[in-house]
């Protein structure tokens, strides 16, 4: 069966077309989610809900987009939702005190740092720091749409990906030779 005629399927809610959708998107939703949340269980939680909410509103999804991007996009906004019900999110920021921070693009690593060691450092970083550096380093979204998911400006957006990234850069610098310069 064809993921279009599965989709249809699901939009005349036949449970056995939604388990094996289910089947297909639930271990890389839950990567997704797991990039937010760090708790197992809230992390599953985000990605069940996400997948109850895409049922029920599947007959919305009109493929401009592939299916599973457009699930992913759910699954990021209810990971988005559990930081905000733990009240780990945003800290309000006035873009009168926003620093400049370091040129986006003039940072570097050592050659020996492993894409393992930078998604470990990643996973320490604050939460208002590291949602901006996942959504756009790792899930590639830009700094319009990163504002509109968050409900932050444009400048919020960079200044946090600024932020977390000489976060990173400090964390990956110490890691490499024991200091952080």
């Amino acid at each position: 069966m064809s993921q279009t005629e599965l989709i249809e399927q699901c939009k005349q809610n036949n449970r056995k077309a939604q388990l094996r959708l289910y089947r297909q998107y639930c271990e890389g939703m839950f990567v997704v989610a797991s990039r937010f949340l760090k708790h197992t269980p809230d992390a599953e939680d985000a990605m069940q809900e996400a997948f109850i909410n895409a049922f029920q509103k599947i007959d919305q999804y009109n493929a401009e987009v592939s299916f599973g991007a457009w699930l992913k996009k759910i699954v990021i906004n209810k990971s988005l939702d559990k930081l905000r019900a733990k009240q780990q999110y945003y800290l309000s920021i006035d873009e009168a005190q926003l620093e400049v921070v370091a040129d986006e693009d003039n940072w570097q690593t050592s050659d020996e740092t492993t894409l393992e060691e930078v998604k470990i450092e990643i996973e320490k970083l604050p939460d208002k720091y590291r949602v901006v550096v996942i959504l756009f380093l790792l899930e590639g979204y830009d700094h319009q749409e990163i504002s509109e998911i968050l409900n932050i400006s444009t400048t919020a957006s960079r200044t946090q990906l600024l932020r977390g990234k000489k976060k990173l850069q400090q964390a990956l610098q110490k890691r490499n030779h024991g200091t952080g310069y």
